[in-house]
Formats: C-alpha cells, sequence, structure tokens
C-alpha cells in the first residue's frame, strides 16, 4: 500500500463522490490501454471507498501475468496518456510476514497535472500475487465495514498535518494498513471473500 515516494505536504480531503465516477472512467481508459494484457482493472485504495477521506489522487490496479513484459509494452502508450514510469518497484511488506519481497514487486506509474485525466496512482502487479489481492481485500474489507471509514479517515488528515511530507505519511499509515488487514482477513475467511468474486 506503500505510496511513491514524494517531497512537499501531504493534502487529505474529505470524501468526493465524484472520484467513484472518475475511477470507472480511468478504469476504461487503461482496458483500452492494456486491452487483453490486463486480466483485471480495478479502482482501488481510499477514493474507491465510499465516505472516506483521502489525497486527491486516484490509485488504479491493473493485474497481469508478467510484470518485466507489461512494463515493455506499455511504457509507451502511458506516456501518450501522461503517466510517468517511476523506479518504485515493490510493496511494503505486512508485518509480521515472512515472505519473498520479490512476491510484493510491481510497476508504477504517476500522472499529475494532465489535461488527458485525473491525477492518478497506477499500480500494475501481479495477477493473484499478494499485494493485488491486499488492496483490493483493504478497498472491500472498508466498503462492508462503513462504521470503521470515519475514524480511519480521521487518522489520515490527522497523520497529514502531523508529517512534513509523503515519505513520512507512508511510513507511519502502512503499519496502520497492516492492522486493518489484520481484521480484514478474519473477515475474508468467514464470508468466503475473494478478489473479484460476484
Amino acid at each position: 500500500m506503500t505510496a511513491a515516494p514524494s517531497s512537499g505536504p501531504v493534502l487529505v480531503l474529505p470524501s468526493d463522490p465524484g472520484w467513484v465516477r472518475l475511477g470507472a472512467g480511468v478504469v476504461g481508459e487503461l482496458v483500452g490501454v492494456f486491452g487483453e494484457s490486463a486480466l483485471f482493472v480495478d479502482h482501488i485504495g481510499s477514493t474507491a471507498i465510499p465516505g472516506m477521506a483521502a489525497k486527491p489522487v486516484l490509485d488504479l490496479q491493473v493485474a497481469v501475468a508478467d510484470l518485466a513484459e507489461a512494463e515493455r509494452r506499455f511504457a509507451g502508450p502511458l506516456a501518450e496518456l501522461g503517466f510517468d514510469g517511476l523506479p518504485y518497484r515493490y510493496d511494503h511488506v505486512p508485518a509480521g510476514v515472512d515472505d519473498d519481497p520479490e512476491r510484493w514487486a510491481k510497476r508504477f506509474w504517476r500522472r499529475r497535472g494532465h489535461p488527458a485525466g485525473p491525477d492518478c496512482n497506477l499500480h500494475v502487479r501481479v495477477a493473484g500475487g499478494p499485494n493485488t489481492r491486499l488492496a483490493l481485500l483493504f478497498r472491500d474489507w472498508f466498503r462492508h465495514h462503513p462504521e470503521a471509514v470515519p475514524a480511519y479517515a480521521r487518522f489520515k488528515s490527522l497523520l497529514a498535518d502531523a508529517v512534513p511530507d509523503l515519505d513520512g505519511y507512508a511510513d507511519v499509515k502502512d503499519p496502520v494498513v497492516d492492522l486493518v488487514i489484520a481484521v480484514a482477513e478474519p473477515w475474508a475467511a468467514a464470508t468466503g471473500w475473494a478478489p473479484h468474486a460476484r
């Protein structure tokens, strides 16, 4: 869940119902770019959770079979849509999880201030990978537990005011995401939740 390295103050805004509509538009845009190479394309993160305060940046996830191939084939088309590739290649491995960091690899693009569309973080991850699953579990647990949204939203707003930049924000937020996942996993097991289950 870790954000890309950055500097400058962190802006967390109250929930905007328009984020869901914008996210659906970018999902369609990415489906057009990746075609059949995209096994799944999802709007993830706080802007995909009703009522959640968030940075005004949409997080999108594209699940692919091969990261290197996706980077090779789609860096050019993504650049045409204003997405800049960044050298951020690994997600945070949750505390207490003894796993090979390579299983948490990804490719990351960012779009900011571009006329082609809204500001976005694009996480390209391996379909079936633990980081791909975690992003969806985080989103879906909050969607099914709206009573937890105000507390997490308040935490993020206070944290944004307390740290100088996005690096510090991510360093503090990652362990709290770990706590959310620790609660979400028993819920997933009890309900039979699975990514993209209908």
